[in-house]
């Protein structure tokens, strides 16, 4: 019997320690600090990066597609384009900003993956 629990109880410290560690993972991308920047790439790994900017009223963002899949930008916020601005591989949208505030994005073709976000500055 002293042979079963050991393995049992080895597992459970695994499970244990793994989801400690999981615990202390940073929250998602599009909640980091902002960087100052106004071009926001796709690489191949299905983000936005970095995932948060900030910049000031007045300035077009652009991101750039660098990935071998068709992604978007969809704003989640009211008062901005409804429709994803959609880009194949090696295309570029753009959108200028005038109001200052902070504006959630995502790529509508994988939420689950890929958000950002972007703080407008007066």
């Amino acid at each position: 019997m002293r042979s079963v629990v050991r393995p049992v109880v080895g597992l459970a410290l695994a499970v244990v320690a793994v989801l400690a560690i999981a615990g202390c993972a940073p929250a998602g991308a599009a909640d980091a600090t902002p960087v100052a920047t106004s071009a926001v790439d796709l690489p191949p790994s299905y983000r936005f990066a970095p995932a948060a900017i900030t910049v000031k009223a007045g300035t077009t963002v652009s991101w750039t597609n660098d990935d071998h899949f068709t992604h978007s930008v969809q704003f989640l916020d009211g008062g901005l384009p409804g429709e994803p601005l959609v880009m194949d591989p090696g295309q570029r949208v753009t959108f200028t900003f005038a109001t200052p505030g902070t504006y959630h994005y995502q790529c509508h073709l994988h939420p689950q993956d890929m958000q950002g976000s972007v703080t407008v500055t007066p």
